[in-house]
């Protein structure tokens, strides 16, 4: 006889359900969540294993139990929530939902349509760890685009000049800004002196004069709320700031590669080449070097994964500049 498991997954406990062939209930409990839980989770459903991995339902096709019933064996088969949604109204009226319930739902979907769902191939730990990294780095870009916003709605409503004076509000030169005028109030006695005396500070790249800059700060449509209300709303701008500013880099190896890309100007055309063209495009010293730097990074990073060191011949970009004289 066989058997196949549903889980219904959740933070404070799993619910599990063993059936046969028959849809025999064998089994069924709710397990925590934790070391001990995980440890009998995968030791009741081992008695009903028969030969072959044992199968077992899932909605989530990822995560810490996913994981660990792979490497213990079993053969996870994940079902879209829109097939249980779907399925709940074969066993029940209501089509209510409950966690025993869809335990049993998913392992009963499984035995009887186990054919239509495909279980997913088992990633290496190379991929583990890609994945792990692509997925953390997109919640952070997505936490930190929604905080950009937020932040933007903020000053459009009570400072509109600060949200239109730089093109992206969440750059580190806007955020700079922030810092130290978050206020209308505290920008009172910003002049055109003052204003590029502090964007030489902060390294601005020189896009735009510094009247234009200005002139979009002043322009704006003024501000509706009163003092208190402009203080307080300071206060949130100093805030979101903090959580928006950009994550702290390794400065060591950021003046490494600067170094580097500095030093290679002298001595390879294509690096001269990639320094001259961010000038010629209106970029100042610092910020072209950071230009070469970012482009040295690529190449450095292609030989540590080929574990092979740079040779100009392989460097096409570096062997087109050379063959051009």
């Amino acid at each position: 006889m066989r058997f196949v498991v549903g889980i219904d997954g959740a933070s404070q406990a799993h619910a599990v359900c063993v059936i046969d062939e028959t849809a025999r209930i064998h089994w069924q409990s709710p397990v925590p969540p934790t070391a001990k839980g995980l440890t009998e989770l995968l030791g009741r459903p081992r008695r009903f294993r028969q030969r072959g991995a044992l199968r077992v339902a899932l909605e989530r096709p990822s995560g810490l139990l996913v994981d660990t019933l792979i490497d213990a064996g079993a053969e996870v088969v994940p079902i879209h929530p829109n097939a249980l949604k779907a399925g709940r109204r074969r066993y029940s009226a209501a089509g209510g939902e409950s966690d025993p319930g869809d335990a049993f739902i998913l392992a009963d979907l499984l035995r009887t349509d186990g054919h239509r769902f495909r279980p997913p191939r088992v990633p290496s730990d190379e991929t583990r760890t890609l994945r792990a990294l692509v997925r953390g780095r997109d919640d952070l870009i997505a936490q930190r685009v929604a905080l950009a916003n937020q932040l933007r709605a903020l000053l459009e409503r009570f400072w509109p000049g600060t949200a239109a004076i730089f093109a992206d509000v969440a750059s580190p030169i806007a955020l700079a800004l922030l810092t130290r005028y978050p206020t209308s109030q505290s920008a009172a006695r910003l002049g055109e002196q003052r204003l590029a005396q502090f964007l030489r500070q902060h390294a601005y790249g020189g896009r735009r004069p510094v009247a234009e800059l200005l002139d979009r700060l002043r322009s704006a449509p003024p501000s509706q709320v009163g003092e208190a209300e402009a203080e307080a709303s300071g206060e949130v701008v100093r805030a979101l700031v903090a959580v928006v500013s950009r994550w702290a880099c390794n400065r060591r190896l950021r003046r490494a590669l600067t170094t580097l890309a500095d030093n290679s100007r002298h001595g390879s055309r294509w690096a001269a080449l990639v320094y001259q063209r961010a000038r010629a495009r209106g970029c100042r010293h610092q910020h072209a070097i950071r230009i070469l730097a970012r482009a040295w990074s690529r190449i450095l990073w292609r030989c540590w994964q080929h574990r092979t060191p740079y040779d100009v011949a392989r460097h096409r970009a570096a062997a087109l500049v050379a063959a051009w004289g």
